[in-house]
C-alpha cells in the first residue's frame, strides 16, 4: 500500500517540525517546505537521512511545485513570534496572504486536504473569556500586530472561500500558547522569556495588570490535537489549548 503524502509548509520551525515528526509517524511520507526565514535546520537535522522525508527550501509565497501525489497540506509557514512578525512585518503579511493562496492553489491542483495555522491573535485583544469560535474578536488591524492579526485573519477567509467555492477539503485550526522542546529562548513569548529570565537569574518580568489570562498547551498536546482534527470531517475553525486561568501583574518580581 502507498504511503500518503504530506506537505508541511515552514516545516523547520518549532510547530512545523514536530508535526513533521508525528507525520512520520503515522506513515506518511513527508515533504517540509521552509525559506529558513524564521525556521531552523537544527529542528529538521535528525529527519535529514530518512527516506520518507524531503526538505525543499523555498518561500512559498512564489508558485508551489510538487511533483506526485499529495494527499495533505499542513500550512505552517509564518513568523510566528512577536519578535519575528514585528522585524518581519511585510514578509508576515505576504506569507498570511499570498502564501496560503499558493498553498491552496497546490491543495485545489493535487485535491488535496488543506490545514491551516491559524492563531488565537485573530480574536485580537478580546472582551470575552475564554474565546470561543463563535466569538469575532476585538481587532486593531492598524496596529503593530495588525500584521499578523490580519494575515491569520485573511488566511482563514480565503481557506473558507475556497473550501466554499472550489470544493478544497480544508481545516482551521487556531493555536493558543504552546510551549515545548525546540522553542526559541529569545522567541519573545511568555514562557521562553519566563524560563531564560530564570536561567540567567534575573528577575522575571510578568506583564498584564492582574487579570490577564493565558491558555497554555504542551507542543505535543497540540500536535495531536491537530492531527486528529486534519483526519476530521470539521471544516471550521477549531481552537486548540486550555482553559486554565493565570493571573499576572504589573510588577518586575524575585522568585
Amino acid at each position: 500500500m502507498q504511503k500518503p503524502t504530506a506537505v508541511v509548509t515552514g516545516g523547520s520551525g518549532f510547530l512545523g517540525s514536530h508535526l513533521c515528526d508525528r507525520l512520520l509517524k503515522e506513515g506518511c511520507k513527508v515533504i517540509c517546505i521552509d525559506n529558513l526565514l524564521t525556521g531552523n535546520p537544527d529542528n529538521i537535522a535528525h529527519l535529514i537521512g530518512n527516506d520518507d522525508f524531503t526538505f525543499v527550501k523555498h518561500d512559498i509565497t512564489n508558485y508551489i511545485h510538487v511533483p506526485g501525489e499529495v494527499d495533505y497540506i499542513l500550512h505552517f509557514a509564518s513568523p510566528a513570534s512577536p519578535i519575528d512578525y514585528l522585524m518581519l512585518p511585510i514578509q508576515t503579511l505576504k506569507v498570511g496572504s499570498l502564501g496560503t493562496h499558493k498553498v491552496l492553489g497546490l491543495a485545489k491542483e493535487k485535491k488535496a486536504r488543506m490545514l491551516l495555522a491559524s492563531t488565537s491573535e485573530i480574536y485580537g485583544d478580546p472582551l470575552v473569556h475564554p474565546q470561543q469560535e463563535e466569538y469575532w474578536g476585538n481587532v486593531n488591524p492598524v496596529g503593530p500586530r495588525g500584521v499578523y492579526d490580519e494575515a491569520k485573519r485573511f488566511g482563514e477567509a480565503i481557506t473558507m472561500a475556497y473550501h466554499r467555492f472550489h470544493g478544497v477539503e480544508t481545516r482551521i485550526v487556531r493555536i493558543f500558547n504552546t510551549y515545548g522542546p525546540r522553542m526559541r529562548l529569545n522567541d519573545g513569548r511568555v514562557l521562553p522569556s519566563l524560563v531564560g529570565q530564570a536561567l540567567r537569574g534575573e528577575d522575571l518580568t510578568v506583564f498584564g495588570d492582574g487579570t490577564q489570562t493565558r491558555s497554555f498547551c504542551y507542543v505535543s498536546d497540540l500536535v495531536d490535537g491537530i492531527f486528529r482534527l486534519l483526519m476530521s470531517n470539521e471544516s471550521m475553525p477549531v481552537n486548540i489549548g486550555n482553559r486554565m486561568k493565570l493571573l499576572y501583574s504589573n510588577s518586575r518580581r524575585k522568585y
